[in-house]
């Protein structure tokens, strides 16, 4: 089976040999090579019919790793289970155009920091216009940096409700059944925060202008690519309203654990080169196959390694953490959330057999008897031992 960690496993070490990478894509591919393996150490369980004994290896727990995102999306869906309201929700996206991609990836948190501020300031300040909505929303937005075939592609998606808490907060105002605001007044809104921002961080010398763009050092340059920008429709797009809020947190899982590619999409890599499954949606979201060299595919992959500790998933409005007790209370309160559905929380093995259809406490082996924990394997064992003795 060919899968990201067996390519990093066998030409990781030369690529990296190759090519000077920063500390947080080192990390990664670190993390990914060792998930689930001795390097990582694990635990031993004994079967208490049987005796047999089985070993458990440790998951990286690395946010880019396609192996550890099941369960970590999982649990944050079990986590955010009291947020949803039983009102309409859309999902809507805001995409950076191609002309900015050089420089996102050079000033990756910076970029990407403005793209959050630019997209919940141009949400909060539409939706608060008596023209739109006139109203106090709720939002959370999950950055995504790929496209289908791995190139650089930045863009949030957004889950907002549709409506929210009149500006006396008093009462709760709903928005038009099938329609939330004008894409194209969000779109030149977006754009002219985005790039008024751009044009401080670039004054205030915090972008790093080399390579390929080192040309923009050149305040001429810089200037006409933002007046160019500025003559741009920027890209925005609202999908339907979901048709069941109770579906919004499955749904959204699809996008908040998701790395640039999933094992599955991978066929297979042979003689240095890789074939992986992309989706053509300008062709009718036809399913087709993408053939590249090794190198070009780790190097693509390694694109979408976010900087340590940034936040990937931010919430805005009434679900953001200073109006959670609050505002969102009152939220639920005027709609008629029924918070007694989402109290009871799955345990870890609930969890893991929702991801995997397996019972983890279920012996393998003779399928009578239960798993019981006896010991741990400790990092960098070779092998696990083949019985272990208990006095």
């Amino acid at each position: 089976m060919t899968d990201l960690q067996h390519m990093f496993s066998e030409y990781g070490q030369k690529y990296r040999t190759i090519h000077k990478l920063p500390l947080n894509q080192l990390k990664a591919m670190s993390s990914i090579e060792s998930c689930r393996t001795a390097k990582l150490g694990g635990h031993i369980y004994k079967c208490d019919s049987c005796g047999e004994t089985k070993s458990s290896y440790n998951s990286c727990r690395n946010r880019h790793c396609p192996k550890c995102q099941g369960l970590a999306k999982e649990k944050w869906i079990e986590d955010r289970k009291s947020d949803i309201m039983p009102v309409r929700y859309f999902h809507i996206v805001f995409t950076l155009p191609d002309e900015l991609d050089g420089i996102a990836l050079r000033n990756q948190k910076i970029v990407y920091d403005i793209l959050f501020k630019a997209t919940s300031e141009t949400l909060l300040q539409v939706s608060k216009d008596p023209k739109f909505l006139g109203a106090q929303i709720g939002f959370m937005a999950i950055l995504h940096t790929w496209g289908q075939t791995l190139m650089h592609h930045p863009h949030l998606h957004c889950i907002v409700s549709g409506g929210g808490l009149s500006l006396n907060g008093l009462k709760w105002i709903h928005s038009r059944k099938k329609f939330f605001v004008p894409v194209k007044v969000l779109s030149k809104v977006f754009r002219g925060k985005f790039l008024a921002y751009l044009k401080q961080a670039y004054r205030s010398d915090k972008l790093k202008m080399v390579g390929s763009i080192d040309y923009l050092t050149e305040k001429y340059a810089f200037e006409t690519l933002i007046d160019s920008l500025y003559k741009k429709s920027w890209v925005v797009y609202c999908k339907p309203p979901f048709k069941d809020p109770a579906y919004v947190l499955e749904y959204l899982g699809r996008y908040t654990h998701k790395v640039a590619i999933s094992n599955s999409r991978i066929e297979y890599c042979k003689n240095g080169f890789v074939v992986f499954k992309w989706k053509d949606y300008k062709d009718k979201n036809k399913t087709k196959h993408m053939t590249v060299n090794v190198n070009e595919f780790i190097r693509r992959f390694l694109l979408h390694i976010l900087p340590d500790k940034f936040v990937k998933i931010r919430y805005y409005g009434i679900q953001s953490n200073r109006n959670r007790n609050s505002k969102l209370r009152v939220c639920k309160k005027l709609t008629g959330t029924d918070e007694q559905k989402v109290k009871s929380k799955l345990s870890m093995e609930e969890l893991l057999l929702k991801v995997t259809g397996k019972d983890i406490t279920k012996c393998p082996c003779c399928s009578v008897g239960k798993l019981i924990y006896v010991g741990k394997i400790s990092p960098r064992i070779c092998s696990p031992p083949e019985k272990l003795k208990v006095s």
